[in-house]
């Protein structure tokens, strides 16, 4: 197991370490009682690197490269600040040394009334929770703040990790689909989960 990188400011405060890199008033910054999610800066790439050149990660989602540089860090940390991904990314770091664990984020749809939740995080980090609880507040503030109707995510079959988080979160399976993936160089079979704006009041009520 890789060691747990813990960036150099760990001696900051969380409100310190934050430091957001553009004004995202739609994706304000979120936090949870172990985490801070905020816009991707460029003291992540080392971190983002290290974590996402993993292949038990890459194959899991639909378009993350394998091999994964310093250059696709960057890449990514550019194109989120520009708004060219999806509608809000986030790092997940934690609140307590600032340590990068992964991302997570929504994607509008064609349809403008669903978005689709994805996340990815680093190896070292599974099986502690942290998953799930990042996904929750993306999860609510895309209901609450941004207005959607349907928040839609999928996850390979064999992830049985992934479908627990998604299960845990409030979604329900609706069937099999297929996915490109980047890593594997071909369509894959998903399971398809969907979470209706009815259902998640209800979950918060």
């Amino acid at each position: 197991m890789q060691t747990e990188l813990v960036r150099e400011d760990q001696s900051r405060s969380p409100e310190q370490r934050l430091r957001p890199q553009r004004s995202r008033t739609d994706c304000p910054i979120l936090l949870s009682p172990r985490l801070v999610l905020r816009a991707p800066h460029e003291d992540d790439i080392d971190a983002l690197a290290h974590l996402a050149n993993n292949a038990n990660i890459a194959t899991m989602v639909s378009r993350m490269p394998h091999p994964y540089t310093a250059k696709d860090a960057a890449d990514f940390v550019r194109r989120s600040k520009a708004g060219e991904i999806g509608k809000c990314v986030y790092a997940i770091t934690r609140m307590d040394n600032g340590a990068f664990l992964g991302c997570c984020g929504v994607e509008p749809h064609a349809d403008e009334k669903t978005v689709e939740l994805g996340y990815w995080l680093g190896e070292p980090y599974w099986g502690h929770g942290y998953m799930s609880e990042a996904a929750l507040p993306v999860r609510d503030h895309a209901f609450a703040q941004g207005g959607h109707a349907l928040l839609y995510s999928g996850c390979r079959l064999s992830n049985n990790g992934s479908r627990r988080i998604l299960e845990k979160i409030g979604f329900a399976r609706i069937g099999l689909g297929h996915i490109f993936s980047r890593a594997c160089g071909m369509n894959v079979p998903v399971h398809r989960f969907l979470l209706t704006r009815e259902r998640w009041e209800g979950l918060r009520s």
